[in-house]
């Protein structure tokens, strides 16, 4: 699905949230397109969604794997959109290596 056809409103539709969602901490025109794809049009959109299923679903649309860090962008935005203060992308990696870690361990 392109970002276009996520957002009602057609190209000014698209145009706007696009807008609305690069005043959003550790957003800029990139990651606005995927947050898109998503569904995701404006913060609001983010809140109670799953950072790593968020990752997962835009790895499949696109048919490649993102970089992970592309999946801490998705939990900062979650956070901010859940009412905390907003945080660096940066700042979620700890969170995401440590989980990882200990997924491979319970997998040997």
């Amino acid at each position: 699905m392109k970002a276009e056809q996520a957002v009602a409103g057609g190209e000014q539709g698209q145009a706007e949230a696009m807008t609305q969602l690069q005043e959003i901490p550790n957003i800029g025109p990139r990651m606005a397109e995927d947050l898109l794809k998503l569904g995701v049009s404006r913060l609001e959109d983010a809140a109670g969604r799953d950072p790593d299923e968020m990752y997962h679903e835009l790895c499949a649309l696109d048919a490649k794997r993102h970089d992970p860090c592309v999946r801490d962008v998705f939990a900062a935005v979650v956070s901010h959109a859940e009412g905390h203060l907003a945080r660096p992308w940066w700042e979620f990696t700890p969170e995401r290596k440590a989980r990882e870690a200990k997924a491979g361990r319970e997998r040997s």
